[in-house]
């Protein structure tokens, strides 16, 4: 979860809310979506020196996507900057992935395919923090993939189901 609510536990009745978030000085008047304003998301705000402070007067915690896709923005560069200076890259070409959206089993998996070295017992931001900055040190030879991608999908085969005995071709 990347500390936005998304809906499963919505409950907050009618859809016409509006923004509960004072963004400098002026509240918000737009429809209010299904992300909640929590204290992960606080601290983010507060780190990044947004100018957004809750409407005390609000009943709800719901924010708009406009404001939802400005936190996450601040996150995303935040962790970009982050991982530069812990590797000396300069690097701003490099796409951002988001392992916060992957399940905790599949980030294990790839800190156990990688023996990518972390501590025992970190939750999964943390988890994924680490496993992001592995990813990022990962050269890629850009042509041999895309033409092994290309045609793997033209041959409608699969390099892990070869290994495990099932032939995907079309007879």
């Amino acid at each position: 979860m990347n500390g936005f609510s998304t809906g499963e536990e919505d409950s907050r009745g009618p859809t016409d809310q509006i923004c509960c978030l004072i963004d400098n000085s002026e509240r918000c008047n737009k429809v209010a979506g299904n992300a909640s304003y929590s204290k992960r998301i606080q601290k983010t705000v507060t780190q990044r020196r947004l100018n957004l402070v809750i409407d005390s007067s609000a009943k709800h915690i719901y924010i708009c996507d406009f404001h939802k896709m400005i936190i996450q923005c601040a996150r995303t560069k935040r962790r970009r900057k982050d991982s530069e200076d812990d590797s000396n890259e300069t690097d701003t070409d490099v796409p951002e992935v988001d392992l916060f959206q992957l399940g905790v089993n599949t980030l294990r998996r790839y800190k156990r395919h990688y023996k990518v070295s972390a501590r025992p017992g970190l939750n999964k931001a943390q988890l994924a923090d680490t496993l992001m900055k592995h990813f990022k040190t990962i050269q890629v030879k850009e042509k041999e993939v895309v033409t092994f991608f290309i045609y793997t999908v033209k041959t409608n085969s699969n390099k892990l189901d070869q290994k495990n005995g099932v032939n995907n071709d079309a007879t």
